[in-house]
């Protein structure tokens, strides 16, 4: 694996390269130009690619503006309090075009060649998960006419809602690959599955359900979920190394190593819902938090020195966190699916099939699932007994404000996908969504009165492509399927 991380930089590195230096003594070819690749190593790159985006510099900011952290120091203070600019989003807006759609349309052209609809499947995974995240963090951006710089050099800005639909086609698309059975593995050259194209299937449908919640297309999105992802260990993760600047937790090299002190979670909302000293705390009589509390965040150094409350970044054999070296990093989950059909299912009014999906989550946190082995084997308690439709009923333990059976379940719900989802850029899509609801999660802003409402367009964009939008929305200006 560590090889393999080490080769995909390196062609990552030469197709983003223009040096002048000879890329091959004696070989007469143009130093500016990389040279060839199979569609097999291309794939790593768009992989990585993709890990850069779901797990760099946008999930930190989602992170700061979802509660889950705190910007503490230097510009990511500013950050946190909403203080950004199109310059901060020019590395994400690259990894989304030159190292996902760019590989990805390069690696289907050569798979086409040999009819390897797998590989073809898997690309297409790839930049739907890419493009899915870019909709939903900045609004309008190119679709179709992105990747043909030579007959699209200004490619159009589509509107947010066209790219989803047009991201659903590329997923019948893939699933339709998977499905045909055609195609060799591309073995470990896949970093997620190995090649498995049943788990990439699970993935695709996962994938559907989500940018069907994310347009409010409920029921479309119960039924992708019904054919999501159906255990733990068919999720779609980054497995993390110890190996620096090679193949660690993202979260923890910035957090941890390259830029201590940035980001902590002194006033997140997060960290007061889990603690159970909490005035905040989420935990009842069936609830007990403090196991994940302390998987989620520490409050003490390794050398057992008092620390503002921060991102668990433990790391060691004996305690894991959320976002140590060596923890994988979610990217698609069984958690994300039987929540996504949890919810769908309450907003159609289905409320004992809801109850009973929650609760069956529940069950699976109940049995350690969503903490590190070191976090659950006895150290800390942790308690998810199933609810019943008195607890939700008005007087009930979770519901305490003379809700609708129906409403008080799609609060627990949504609370529940907003724990589950800390660290994630699904936390921010997600409050964004539910913002206006009566239920929806309640966010006091960093700074000013306002909640951020999406990512900046690309400095470098904006000032190369004549049909960027003009002006550029703010930060506070919601995205157009957030707009009502």
């Amino acid at each position: 694996m560590k090889n393999i991380y080490i080769k995909a930089f390196t062609l990552i590195l030469l197709c983003f390269s223009f040096s002048c230096e000879k890329l091959v003594d004696n070989l007469n070819t143009d130093p500016n130009n990389p040279t060839d690749a199979s569609a097999t190593l291309l794939l790593t790159a768009a992989q990585l690619g993709n890990v850069s985006v779901q797990e760099g510099h946008l999930a930190r900011v989602a992170s700061m503006w979802s509660g889950y952290f705190t910007g503490s120091d230097r510009q990511y203070k500013d950050v946190g309090s909403y203080n950004v600019t199109g310059s901060d989003f020019n590395n994400v807006w690259g990894f989304v075009y030159q190292g996902v759609v760019e590989q990805t349309k390069l690696i289907i052209a050569k798979s086409e060649q040999n009819n390897n609809r797998l590989i073809q499947a898997i690309a297409k995974i790839t930049k739907a998960n890419a493009l899915g995240t870019a909709a939903a963090c900045f609004g309008d951006i190119p679709y179709s006419e992105a990747s043909n710089i030579t007959e699209f050099p200004n490619p159009a800005f589509e509107p947010q809602a066209s790219v989803y639909a047009s991201l659903q086609l590329l997923l019948d698309e893939a699933i339709a690959d998977l499905e045909s059975g055609l195609g060799s593995s591309p073995g470990i050259a896949d970093i997620h599955f190995n090649g498995d194209s049943d788990k990439w299937l699970q993935t695709a449908y996962t994938l559907k359900a989500r940018f069907y919640m994310e347009t409010r297309e409920y029921e479309l999105a119960e039924q992708a979920s019904l054919n999501g992802i159906a255990s733990p260990d068919a999720s779609l993760k980054v497995i993390h190394g110890n190996s620096l600047n090679v193949n660690e937790n993202l979260m923890y090299a910035f957090i941890g190593r390259n830029r201590v002190g940035d980001v902590n979670a002194a006033t997140a909302l997060l960290p007061k819902l889990l603690n159970p000293s909490s005035a905040l705390y989420k935990g009842n009589e069936k609830t007990d938090e403090t196991a994940r509390y302390n998987y989620h965040y520490i409050t003490v150094s390794s050398t057992g020195t008092e620390i503002p409350v921060m991102p668990n970044i433990n790391s060691t054999s004996s305690k894991r966190g959320l976002f140590g070296q060596t923890t994988a990093y979610s990217l698609v989950t069984f958690e994300e699916n039987l929540l996504t059909l949890a919810e769908a299912k309450a907003r159609l009014g289905k409320v004992d099939e809801s109850l009973e999906v929650l609760n069956s989550y529940r069950a699976y946190l109940n049995s350690g699932g969503g903490l590190d082995p070191t976090y659950s084997s006895g150290e800390y308690s942790f308690k998810y007994e199933p609810y019943t439709v008195s607890d939700l009923s008005n007087g009930g333990m979770l519901n305490a404000d003379g809700l609708k059976v129906a409403e008080a379940l799609l609060k627990e719900i949504l609370m529940e996908r907003y724990v589950t989802f800390n660290g994630q850029i699904l936390g921010f899509n997600d409050l964004r969504r539910t913002r206006k609801e009566v239920v929806g999660v309640s966010l006091t802003p960093e700074a000013g009165d306002t909640l951020p409402e999406r990512m900046i367009y690309s400095e470098a964009e904006v000032n190369s492509n004549t049909n960027a939008p003009n002006p550029v929305p703010g930060v506070f200006v919601p995205t157009p399927l957030n707009s009502f």
